[in-house]
């Protein structure tokens, strides 16, 4: 192998990137480290080269492999160049398909495993008085990590070098630029669903491991003599997932933002987002010095980028068209942030086409998203300080902070979507797991009833209005699992179910109000017993412990049989306390469906859940929120949602990767997909 002397160096490092990935036969990437699409565009369209090789295990193994990798998928062809000279010692050169589709869906090829290493040569910076960068097409030296022809130590020497050049160069971004990234989770109602709409009932509401993300930095790095007299400013939101870019003007008096962009190119979540952050942002600031400082952030421009994890979207129907198995190993092959799908178009009920929407997973991606950017902007502008989040303590000014930021997003989330709901998405996206009780949507009527104008008076209304939702922190007890299923049988429409419900109550008040009450009693006493087992499971360890790990081998009907002292009969009785409360939860919520002439559990899911709640080791399996065929989740003891997860692939319910996570709104430490580079520099191992 070819190994230039001066590659290790810390200079030539900066301008080299070697990313690895393992391939196997006939699938998609099985184990992807990084997300580089963003990088390699970058460097491909500054006069870079992308150079790919594919390690083969065996000499009797074709020298040509057909093959693409997910991480150049928006690149066309003629941007990918090849190494000039012939490949190094026991390597061969990848050959990728002739078809742009092939390479946009990602799909793999290859006879038996290999490893690709992807190798990104940036130009280097133009120095004044010196030769002009080199041509794409001309040939540098390689350096590709993994060759037995490399001395170890050397190999050892280049990914050092790479890990500190890589750690310099984000250093360097960040002292460039002051980006602010914030993030917030998605959720799964798993108790309370039509009940939380109204006061005084509460919903159990669990965030999840799915997260936006929202990265807001200056468009303009300094400000011309007269920009403090501008009237304007720059707004430019970007979704790379989408590949769509929006961009606006901003007024700086009435915090209102015009569109410039076509007009397929906004999200009305996004657009109330911004407008009642920086309205509130304005409000809220009144030290002369913090003012001035926002006056100038706002002057710079605000360059906004949007990410959602892919847990958000569904990927159920790519996968089986390529006749990929329904399992979570395929859904950890896609890239982070990976290309978002919209459904097919199809005729609404006047015979006209409706336009394809993004297929989702139900996760509460509007209010994850509202949440993110309206966190993102408060903190950037100086609004709120939300750097304390992580520690344990909960002190009154981070509580503050909280507030405005559910405040403002929710104000902005039911100004988007056109109406005042309960808010449990929004309040799970910034609190995180909680026992939610809704606000009383009159606190909103000023901002519903002026439509989004008029913002400082609504957002100071808003900002100051005494807000009485009620939230308590809920998690689910240690040693249980949250596991979440797409089935894949059609697609339900939650405001259109919940009219139905609401229809129902009004012809039919008294079996309604007693149907109601049931569920109340039953949603309370599986509260109550989840929160005793985080109870026992805090005041005796070592018996929760053994029990539910026993539990997870165990179907339910053979728990009592475990029990062999005072305390672990205590957890038992908890245990089938609280999958008794959730049957007859679902009970009511059949019969509820069965009135209201609505599907809130089909009888596709029955059959599902009863089969789920009888495996071993399975506590709870219901339809979350609303109901109807979009989702399943399970709550599994132990080890047993492994066996679950197979049971539902078998049955074509496609088991999603999310599992609970306590966490509401969070301040990052940089960009997700950086984070995603980092982590597979590190994570180089030398063979």
């Amino acid at each position: 192998m070819n190994f230039d002397d001066d590659a290790a160096n810390n200079d030539n490092m900066k301008h080299h990137h070697v990313l690895e990935v393992s391939l196997d036969k006939g699938s998609l990437l099985v184990q992807q480290n990084v997300e580089v699409q963003e990088l390699v565009h970058k460097n491909v369209g500054a006069g870079g080269r992308v150079m790919l090789y594919t390690g083969q295990c065996s000499a009797r193994t074709a020298p040509h492999t057909p093959t693409c990798v997910r991480w150049l998928a928006r690149l066309r062809p003629n941007n990918i160049r090849s190494c000039s000279g012939p490949p190094p010692r026991s390597w061969r050169q990848a050959v990728l398909p002739p078809s742009v589709n092939e390479i946009e869906r990602g799909i793999l090829h290859v006879p038996r495993r290999h490893h690709a290493h992807l190798n990104i040569t940036t130009p280097r910076p133009a120095l004044r008085g010196a030769a002009p960068p080199p041509s794409p097409r001309s040939s540098h030296p390689p350096l590709i990590l993994g060759s037995s022809a490399a001395p170890t130590n050397v190999l050892l020497r280049a990914a050092q070098d790479l890990r500190i050049a890589l750690h310099r160069l984000q250093s360097r971004q960040r002292r460039r630029r002051p980006w602010k990234v914030a993030s917030a989770p998605g959720k799964v109602l798993v108790a309370g669903g039509y009940l939380v709409l109204e006061r005084p009932n509460p919903g159990l509401v669990l965030s999840t491991t799915a997260r936006f993300y929202a990265i807001v930095r200056p468009i303009h790095d300094e400000l011309s003599p007269g920009s403090w007299a501008w009237g304007w400013t720059d707004v430019k939101v970007t979704s790379p997932q989408l590949s769509r870019e929006a961009t606006y003007k901003l007024s700086l008096k009435h915090s209102m933002l015009q569109l410039t962009s076509a007009r397929e190119s906004g999200n009305p979540f996004v657009e109330q987002a911004i407008q009642f952050s920086i309205a509130a942002a304005k409000a809220i600031v009144t030290d002369k010095e913090k003012k001035d400082t926002l006056d100038k952030l706002l002057l710079q421009g605000l360059n906004i980028t949007i990410l959602g994890s892919n847990d958000f979207y569904s990927y159920r129907k790519q996968i089986e068209a390529r006749g990929l198995p329904l399992s979570p190993e395929v859904l950890l092959s896609l890239p982070p942030f990976c290309s978002i799908t919209f459904n097919s178009e199809v005729a609404n009920g006047t015979g006209e086409i409706s336009k394809p929407e993004v297929a989702k997973t139900g996760l509460g991606s509007s209010a994850a998203m509202t949440a993110s950017v309206v966190a993102a902007l408060l903190h950037y502008l100086g609004a709120v300080n939300l750097s304390c989040l992580d520690q344990s303590s909960s002190d009154s000014a981070t509580e503050r902070n909280l507030d405005l930021v559910h405040a403002i997003a929710q104000s902005a989330h039911c100004i988007a979507q056109g109406k005042i709901g309960s808010g449990f998405d929004v309040s799970a996206a910034v609190y995180g797991s909680q026992r939610y009780t809704r606000f009383s949507p009159e606190i909103l009527s000023s901002a519903q009833v002026s439509g989004g104008c008029c913002l400082p008076e609504v957002v100071a209304d808003i900002a100051t209005g005494k807000w009485d939702h009620e939230k308590t922190r809920f998690s689910l007890p240690p040693l249980m699992c949250l596991l979440l299923g797409e089935p894949g049988t059609g697609g339900s429409s939650t405001p259109s179910m919940v009219g139905s419900v609401k229809k129902w109550q009004k012809s039919d008040p008294e079996k309604s109000k007693d149907t109601w009450s049931k569920l109340g009693m039953a949603n309370s006493v599986l509260e109550e017993q989840l929160r005793n087992l985080n109870k026992l499971a805090e005041d005796h360890w070592a018996a929760y412990e053994s029990v539910v790990r026993s539990f997870s081998h165990l179907t339910w009907m053979k728990w009592t049989e475990v029990a062999t002292n005072q305390h672990e009969e205590l957890i038992v009785r908890s245990l089938l306390a609280a999958r008794n409360a959730f049957l007859e939860i679902r009970l009511h919520m059949r019969e509820m469906g069965v009135a209201a002439g609505i599907p809130i559990e089909p009888e596709s899911q029955t059959q599902l859940l009863d089969a789920t709640m009888n495996m071993e080791g399975v506590l709870l399996a219901g339809v979350p929120g609303a109901g109807g065929f979009d989702a399943v989740f399970s709550v599994t003891l132990g080890e047993a949602s492994g066996a679950v997860a197979n049971a539902w692939s078998s049955a074509g319910v496609l088991p999603l990767l999310v599992r609970e996570d306590s966490r509401g709104v969070s301040l990052e430490a940089g960009d997700p997909r950086t984070r995603e580079v980092s982590t597979a520099v590190s994570s180089i191992q030398i063979n």
